[in-house]
């Protein structure tokens, strides 16, 4: 159901708590394109740029799919989910260097993820009728 009805109950909260993990990730990912803009170097410009369009246009996605997910729209749950994914192979990456930055990425992820495949959520976010 991509805009037919909106979710109730549990799955609305669940899309919710979602939504907001998700926003505080990317509001992270807003604060990394600026502080990459003002430390860019002469000899470095290039790389500097890109990263920081890159954490702008990932931060702009994450948005956008927090915005629709939680008005239970079930076009934005997979770029969620996939990033989410994507954030815990960071997580498992940064493990061997600091276990806190590991575990400040795992988490929210972890969390999100139960958020946005929990039963009442793909019920509610189902292109079938419930029977």
């Amino acid at each position: 159901m991509t805009s037919l009805g909106r979710p109730s109950g549990t799955a609305k909260t669940l899309l919710i708590v979602a939504a907001a993990i998700v926003s505080l990730e990317a509001l992270t990912f807003a604060v990394l394109a600026v502080l990459e803009l003002v430390n860019v170097t002469s000899g470095r410009v290039g790389f500097g740029i890109g990263v920081t369009l890159f954490f702008l246009v990932f931060s702009a996605g994450l948005f956008w799919a927090a915005w629709h997910v939680a008005r239970g729209d079930s076009r934005a749950r997979s770029p969620l989910v996939f990033a989410q994914l994507i954030g815990l192979g960071l997580a498992w990456n940064f493990k061997a260097d600091s276990v806190a930055i590991a575990l400040a990425v795992a988490v929210p992820a972890a969390v999100a993820l139960a958020c946005l495949l929990a039963p009442p959520v793909t019920r509610a976010l189902s292109d079938e009728d419930p029977v």
